[in-house]
């Protein structure tokens, strides 16, 4: 018969510290006693005997001790990610509190991608936010939405992602709100050859120097499949980046082609004297935030979503 835990508030109610589980929370990130230590400015014996008081509290073995380091059991595994919820939800009642005494006072962490970034619609809602709300602090990460992993939200290092996405998301834990449909475009330098152009064969650029992200990823998906349902072969890249700084910088050159969202064009069209050409790349891919779907969200990332939507119907009149 299995163990069962008994008479939580005397046996782990009132022996269970909260230092405790930060200290677990250390130790699995660093895999080491020593270096978790270090990082939380402690000693190791008292990194020690923090989880070993905490493996005696729930009677469990919470960590498997090696030559190499230390790694999570299962049980430590179940015991850290509800101790992160925990320490999170305290956090997160923190902020409020903040908030509610200093009205207008808080943070947002928001995590996106690069090309996210140059799209310029964040921007335009920190813009919006500091003006509105001057003492409230965003801090951007950076994190690739496209993958669909959201470790970062899950990790709890970020309040929210926000970026387009590859599909539809059906993770149980997330709440998804999808802001707008963000078409993917083939784009040029206002002295390629084909800018201007008023017609322009997909079969015209299957020899072109195309500048495309690494594989796997789904603008780049999104390309090959546009080819492969003429019957042509995904285009092989001349340059494949992340960096939309390095794309932008090559288009300029006048020699090469790459796939880029609609609004990154638009935010950076004149600057760069870019070309979107008159090809159709299929499918838009949704811009969404994404929340964990029970974590609580303080006031000011509350506000940081409002702006977004604003902010996102306001660029789709000025784009219709």
């Amino acid at each position: 018969m299995a163990r069962r835990i008994v008479d939580w508030e005397d046996r782990i109610g009132r022996r269970l510290k909260l230092r405790d589980l930060r200290i677990l929370a250390g130790v699995a990130e660093k895999g080491s006693m020593a270096k978790a230590a270090l990082q939380l400015n402690m000693t190791q014996p008292a990194v020690s005997q923090a989880i070993a008081d905490l493996e005696a509290t729930l009677e469990v073995r919470l960590l498997d001790r090696g030559p190499h380091g230390v790694s999570l059991t299962p049980y430590g595994e179940t015991m850290l990610k509800h101790g992160l919820e925990a320490l999170d939800a305290i956090k997160q009642g923190a902020r409020e509190i903040e908030f509610l005494l200093t009205p207008g006072v808080g943070e947002v962490w928001v995590g996106c991608s690069e090309s996210f970034l140059a799209g310029g619609l964040l921007a335009e809602v920190v813009q919006r936010i500091s003006e509105q709300h001057p003492r409230i602090v965003v801090h951007v990460l950076e994190a690739n939405t496209a993958e669909m992993k959201f470790s970062e939200l899950r990790d709890r290092k970020v309040d929210l992602m926000i970026g387009r996405m590859a599909g539809p998301i059906r993770d149980d834990d997330l709440a998804v709100d999808i802001l707008f449909p963000e078409p993917i475009v083939a784009v040029v330098g206002g002295s390629h050859r084909l800018a201007g152009r008023r017609t322009v064969k997909l079969e015209e650029l299957v020899g072109e120097r195309w500048i495309l992200a690494p594989p796997n990823t789904a603008v780049r998906d999104l390309v090959a499949d546009a080819f492969r349902a003429k019957g042509f072969s995904a285009p092989s890249p001349s340059l494949t980046t992340y960096s939309m700084l390095l794309r932008l910088q090559m288009l300029a050159s006048g020699n090469y082609i790459t796939a880029f969202p609609r609004s990154l064009v638009d935010h950076n069209a004149q600057r760069w004297s870019l070309t979107i050409l008159p090809i159709d790349l299929g499918k838009k891919l949704p811009v969404s935030i994404v929340a964990l779907k029970h974590r609580t969200l303080s006031p000011a990332v509350r506000l940081f979503i409002e702006h977004a939507r604003a902010a996102s119907k306001a660029k789709l009149l000025d784009r219709n």
